[in-house]
């Protein structure tokens, strides 16, 4: 029997697929298009020549061979990080600093610095949280290496790290009344959001007014929870007591927000480079 090499590359998305039971869901794992992930699990069913998967509902199962399939992936994955590691670990002389919105900081972060770690053991990095002016006057200065921000910034490289659904969201304490003015919840600064509400709600002709406004992101989920009023957020935001407004309200529909990542192109040093390449969507 001729030996075939099986990609480190689909294995590691295969994982993910298995762990997360959805195209979808490993698809931010792997950091790749759903597209893509599913590209790549048919190359590696037509490799083995047989099914890894099979639908139950909205979930991918594995099916018997994919079972089999996973331990093997799981160590093979791992050595190839191990090994990838002992041979390119490096030392770095100061941390990456990293300036990020409030919204990308548990939408995006968590995963994104997780992969770091993976990636860079020894690598130190700082993480500012700001507002959008600030953190794009900090990377003009040089305070920080990188920026992650929802906001539009002119005069800097940049790049699109995920572009999310944006919602309707109220607390499950919230009960619309039908005809009444919208009571939003808003940010009281420069927001993406705020006039992407107001804008929506003004040219659909539906009547609102600030029933909270707040100059943090943690302020708003105390008051989308308190039921205070509604806010419009990207779709990372929901949990279970944070829903999706009914869509019997019948509410304008809102355009999808980008997170962008900003860099000087001039000012970045190397360790701040391979952090770059490390997330920039492939």
């Amino acid at each position: 029997m001729t030996a075939r090499n099986l990609d480190i590359s689909l294995l590691r998305t295969f994982v993910a697929v298995a762990e997360r039971e959805s195209f979808t869901n490993a698809a931010e794992k792997v950091y790749r298009t759903q597209a893509a992930v599913s590209q790549q699990m048919q190359k590696l069913e037509a490799l083995l020549g047989c099914a890894l998967f099979e639908r139950v509902g909205r979930r991918k199962r594995l099916t018997t061979e994919g079972a089999r399939l996973l331990e093997y992936a799981r160590r093979m994955v791992s050595l190839n990080d191990e090994a990838y590691r002992a041979i390119t670990e490096e030392t770095f002389s100061h941390p990456v600093r990293i300036g990020v919105c409030a919204d990308a900081l548990d939408a995006l972060l968590p995963a994104y610095l997780e992969l770091c770690a993976e990636n860079f053991p020894k690598l130190s990095i700082d993480i500012q949280v700001g507002r959008s002016r600030w953190l794009a006057s900090a990377l003009r200065r040089g305070d920080v290496d990188l920026l992650v921000d929802i906001a539009a910034h002119a005069g800097f490289e940049q790049l699109v790290l995920r572009t999310s659904p944006v919602a309707w969201i109220a607390g499950a304490r919230y009960h619309h009344q039908a005809g009444s003015s919208v009571p939003l919840i808003l940010m009281d600064n420069a927001c993406p959001f705020r006039s992407s509400m107001v804008q929506a709600l003004d040219e659909a002709g539906i009547g609102w007014h600030a029933a909270f406004q707040t100059s943090t992101l943690a302020g708003v989920r105390a008051a989308v929870r308190a039921g205070l009023g509604i806010t419009a957020r990207t779709v990372e935001m929901l949990a279970p007591d944070v829903r999706v407004l009914d869509p019997q309200v019948r509410l304008p529909a809102l355009a999808p927000m980008r997170f962008h990542l900003y860099w000087r192109a001039d000012a970045l040093d190397d360790s701040a480079r391979k952090v770059l390449h490390l997330i920039a969507p492939r």
